[in-house]
């Protein structure tokens, strides 16, 4: 599993999880409304990297 971001092109709307890199299948943890709150999941996971987006 893999942090990521996967965001719409159409609203913007951004939603944190982990991707199972095996399957491709992303859970979903958390919706990011602000820099705050990806900071906060970033905290909650101890998740060091920068989480990539996908689109």
């Amino acid at each position: 599993m893999k942090p990521v971001i996967r965001a719409s092109i159409c609203t913007g709307e951004e939603i944190a999880g982990f991707k199972d890199i095996r399957t491709g299948k992303i859970e979903e943890i958390m919706l990011i409304r602000s820099p705050e709150e990806l900071e906060r999941f970033k905290e909650i996971y101890e998740i060091t990297e920068e989480i990539a987006k996908e689109y």
